[in-house]
């Protein structure tokens, strides 16, 4: 099974944000069974937020972990001109999207699932997925 990762679940996870934590955890765990995917705009992201509280040696080590535990999919041009295409309204989720597409994800789990409300994916929140197992 592929699972595409959005940067909410992982953010999550790292920066301990309740009550989403224990829930966003299970998930990061999958990725030692399961093939577990992020795009490189989620990790920037990521980083971003994580240098904020951290600082710039923690948000490293945290995407270092990362993109050994998860693939880590490269965005083009391709999935920049689908998502301004694309019936999914947020830009930045339309391009999510079309990377977790890229891979045949089988799911994306996310926090938000007002934005993909057009997605050919299955979509969960990690509560909704951890109950499909």
């Amino acid at each position: 099974m592929t699972l595409f990762i959005d940067t909410d679940v992982i953010l999550d996870t790292l920066l301990i944000r309740e009550p989403h934590f224990s829930s966003s955890v299970a998930i990061m765990v999958l990725a030692d069974k399961h093939k577990c995917c992020t795009s490189v705009h989620g990790l920037l992201n990521v980083h971003y937020f994580t240098k904020k509280k951290f600082g710039e040696q923690q948000a490293r080590k945290a995407i270092e972990v990362l993109s050994t535990k998860l693939t880590v999919i490269a965005e083009t041009k391709e999935f920049i001109d689908k998502a301004l295409l694309s019936a999914i309204s947020d830009f930045e989720d339309a391009v999510q999207f079309y990377s977790a597409k890229s891979v045949g994800a089988d799911a994306i789990i996310t926090r938000n699932l007002q934005d993909y409300k057009q997605s050919t994916i299955p979509v969960y929140t990690p509560n909704q997925f951890l109950k499909t197992l």
